[in-house]
């Protein structure tokens, strides 16, 4: 248990950034919320928040910590480094925790422009979807100094189940989650092939998702997102784009290590050609509309 109350900014509300914000409220962190949506804003303020703003820059200086989590390394740059940049209004000392999935190298040259401000920074991937993001027991893949951890540690308290201590490295987290998503696009793919087989083979959905889910085929992505499809409901949790996003970064990792990936690029090509299709801001689990000559519920025939 911690014993201060660090005062803690999050940037990014959505499903990831507001239950690890109320997480921090709950575990009586004086926590400020910050993002571009207002209803998300005005969620967060009746949750408790201590303040909510559009920027951080006018808050910056009472924070102890803040926790990024957004799409991608662009978004981190522009937040932290951009016209508005936050960077140059943090304390000296600030603990900046980066959530967001991106390469090694982009981690690394973000600490190095946070170096220069005197801030930390902790490499900390974030998974387990909005559901344990909300409960407060997200898995946290970390790497960055003792002081980064020691600053943070109120935060990972509030928001983790789990905290992995990948390294002292900046970039480590980054390659685990990386890593990470390979298996989590290919899941979704190859649970998306799967349920498109057995509405070619006229099986009833709903009973080809109670037979794996209770036998030794079953994955946590299969049981998540396959039902969706079940459902017939592809309101975007985790959008289709995400896993062109993350399979690219699977690619570029796998490339800087000489290192064959074939059923992450199988799976990356089924991605994009769901998000060229017009399916990109649908929930990941659209990837099965690739598949021609099946009917699927909710889905009306063109």
């Amino acid at each position: 248990m911690t014993t201060s109350a660090s005062s803690v900014g999050v940037i990014g509300l959505g499903s990831m950034g507001m239950g690890a914000a109320q997480s921090c409220i709950r575990a009586g962190l004086p926590t400020y919320g910050f993002d571009i949506n207002p209803g998300a804003l005005e969620a967060l303020h009746h949750a408790g928040a201590k303040a909510v703003a559009v920027s951080a820059i006018e808050l910056a200086s009472q924070l102890d910590c803040l926790v990024l989590l957004v799409v991608n390394a662009a978004q981190v740059n522009a937040i932290l480094f951009g016209e508005q940049g936050v960077a140059p209004h943090l304390r000296p000392g600030t603990a900046v925790m980066i959530s967001s999935t991106m390469s090694a190298a982009d981690a690394i040259a973000i600490e190095q422009q946070l170096n220069q401000y005197q801030l930390l920074m902790l490499d900390a991937p974030v998974s387990g979807g909005a559901a344990k993001a909300a409960a407060g027991v997200m898995t946290v893949m970390a790497s960055g100094s003792d002081e980064a951890f020691a600053r943070l540690q109120p935060v990972l308290d509030a928001v983790a189940g789990k905290v992995y201590r990948i390294g002292d490295q900046i970039g480590l987290g980054a390659t685990v989650k990386v890593i990470h998503q390979l298996l989590a696009g290919v899941h979704i793919a190859a649970g998306a092939e799967a349920m498109a087989m057995a509405a070619r083979a006229g099986i009833p959905l709903e009973l080809m998702y109670d037979v794996v889910t209770n036998a030794a085929g079953n994955s946590w992505m299969f049981e998540n997102r396959m039902k969706h499809v079940v459902d017939g409901d592809y309101t975007p949790l985790s959008a289709v784009d995400i896993f062109v996003k993350d399979l690219n970064l699977v690619a570029d990792t796998a490339k800087a290590l000489k290192f064959p990936t074939p059923l992450a690029s199988t799976a990356l090509n089924m991605f994009t050609s769901a998000s060229n299709a017009g399916y990109g801001k649908e929930d990941d689990s659209a990837v099965i509309k690739i598949f021609a000559g099946i009917a699927l519920p909710g889905v009306s025939k063109e």
